[in-house]
């Protein structure tokens, strides 16, 4: 509920504090004093658009602050933990400010919002009833929100809700597979025949390097034999070669350890000199009776040179990369391999859970069917009582139709929900939307309201243009339902009718004042001779007459409050 409604500088008003109680709150006064301002700056608590011309002459900036009471359990109450804003001993405060540079702030608590936040917060607080662009109830999913809480399924939908989006995110996956499948088909191919012509390549880590290095002796092979001839004789024993020459220094240094034993050292060292040369001859003679000479393994070895040059472009920059190219393509085209049986179960999946939510959207829409014919049974009956003694109120739950035509299944079901009214015998059903007069939507508004009041949740009410067009027995029962409905919500009137007023548990007037040359609009609570006056005043436009002073005071004994 709305506890206090702060305005600063806005139209009329320089500065004005608004104390609301529970219950039923009333405003009246004279034709121009200012009530629209009141209901402006709710608007503007309700997330409506702002106006710079509504700044008060003089100033650079309105500001517009309220003080609401919130259910911690409540949608509100989470909404606002959602976004960390927390609840000061159960009080929110809403402050937005206009300034004439068309930049504004909105903030709830010391929280910054944009206007759709606070829409959206508002909305779980309190609608305002009389401008159409505020009216929550002309919204054909707020429609369908209200028909689901009058028929007690609210959180049936929410699970659906739950279980549909999570339906269409796989129908989303698995059509991203169907399309990615003839691509998938390609990229198998291309990676099979890889693994195959790696694979027949028999490729071995360090073969390029070994395939050059044999390539380049085969191109010298004439010079390695020289130089094989050449460094074998140099060594050899038996052709004066370094090996009998060392022997022959060795024999003698042996000899010379045996005079001067000193030598010995110098003796030992030239055996092994000996023996190295000895075994670096072995191996060259071994080496040179290895090489054979073959003039076609030229080719061989450019061949398969060639060949691993042709693989390194296509698959890696050397051997090893193309076998991990190799390892990886193979490792892809396992998955592959479990793709159709993946396929074939997500398919059967999805025929399952489709048949499951279909079945559920059908139950939905029966009981939202059944309670339909109740509610709008319920209302007509409330409607008629209001002063539209013909008129006759449907909720109308149609098949929800995509672009082509065909019934589909949304997040809330297969229903389209919308409220519609026929005021007068012979004329049809029409939209809310449609309905022209704004007594007519109001009065049909209060009716809606009354008869939801126990399953919305929207803790306050705000009703401009009530009374449009209506009065006697009618206004008295306007009067009666506001009074009654009152009694679960906080309802804010604003009202030309003492009928209505008279109801009120907290009656404010607003009234212009001229204070230094200028015009103003206040709002005073009205008690006792007070408030018998203004009621007065709206009986018969005079608060001293008799006649119009005691037909007052006959109201307030009949219809008021004991607060009153």
């Amino acid at each position: 509920m709305l506890e206090e409604l702060s305005i600063q500088n806005l139209a009329l008003v320089d500065r004005l504090v608004l104390r609301f109680s529970s219950g039923f709150q009333v405003l009246t006064g004279e034709t121009g004093a200012g009530k629209s301002i009141l209901v402006g700056a709710l608007s503007l608590l309700h997330g409506g658009r702002a106006d710079t011309e509504s700044i008060r002459t003089g100033s650079d900036e309105a500001v517009v602050s309220g003080v609401f009471l919130i259910d911690e359990d409540g949608e509100a109450g989470e909404w606002l933990r959602q976004r960390g804003i927390e609840i000061e001993e159960g009080a929110v405060i809403v402050r937005r400010s206009v300034r004439r540079t068309g930049r504004g702030s909105i903030y709830i608590q010391s929280s910054p919002v944009t206007r759709a936040d606070l829409a959206e917060f508002a909305g779980y607080v309190f609608d305002l009833h009389g401008q159409h662009e505020h009216q929550s109830l002309l919204a054909s999913d707020q429609q369908r929100r209200l028909l689901d809480r009058y028929a007690g399924i609210e959180d049936r939908v929410a699970e659906f809700s739950r279980s549909f989006l999570e339906l269409s995110e796989r129908k989303k996956h698995f059509d991203r597979m169907l399309a990615g499948e003839r691509e998938q088909l390609r990229e198998r191919e291309f990676l099979e025949f890889a693994v195959a012509e790696i694979d027949s390549a028999t490729l071995k880590p360090g073969e390029e390097e070994e395939l050059e290095q044999e390539r380049r002796m085969l191109a010298e092979h004439e010079r390695v034999f020289a130089l094989l001839e050449e460094s074998y004789g140099g060594l050899a024993e038996n052709r004066g070669g370094a090996l009998a020459s060392l022997r022959r220094v060795r024999d003698a240094v042996d000899a010379l350890s045996e005079i001067d034993p000193a030598m010995a050292a110098h003796a030992k060292r030239l055996e092994d000199s000996f023996f190295e040369l000895e075994d670096i001859s072995e191996q060259i003679r071994d080496y040179h009776s290895g090489i054979v000479f073959r003039p076609e393994r030229v080719e061989e070895c450019n061949e398969r040179l060639a060949l691993i040059r042709k693989l390194e472009k296509k698959y890696g920059v050397d051997i090893p990369e193309v076998l991990r190219y190799r390892d990886e393509a193979a490792e892809r085209i396992s998955g592959f391999e479990t793709w159709e049986e993946d396929k074939e179960r997500l398919s059967a999946e999805l025929s399952a859970a489709e048949k499951a939510v279909r079945a559920e959207a059908q139950a939905i829409s029966e009981l939202r069917r059944a309670a339909a014919e109740r509610l709008a049974a319920a209302i007509t009956k409330v409607v008629q009582r209001l002063g539209l003694q013909r008129a006759r109120f449907a909720a109308n739950v149609v098949a929800r139709s995509g672009e082509n035509g065909k019934a589909v299944c949304g997040a809330s079901g297969l229903d389209q929900v919308e409220f519609q009214i026929a005021a007068n015998v012979g004329e049809p059903l029409k939209p809310l939307a449609l309905v022209a007069s704004g007594g007519e939507i109001s009065r049909i508004m209060l009716a809606v309201k009354t008869v939801l009041a126990e399953s919305d949740r929207v803790g306050m009410l705000v009703f401009d243009e009530i009374d449009a067009g209506i009065g006697g027995e009618v206004a008295l029962a306007v009067g009666e339902h506001l009074q009654h409905l009152a009694g679960q919500k906080q309802v804010l009137c604003i009202t030309h009718l003492a009928s209505i007023a008279v109801r009120a548990d907290n009656h404010m007037k607003v009234e212009k004042q001229v204070r230094d040359d200028r015009t103003l609009t206040d709002c005073v609570r009205v008690e006792g001779e007070g408030r018998r006056d203004e009621i007065a005043r709206m009986l018969a436009g005079d608060t001293t007459g008799a006649v119009s002073r005691e037909h007052a005071e006959e109201l307030l004994r009949r219809y008021a409050h004991q607060s009153g």
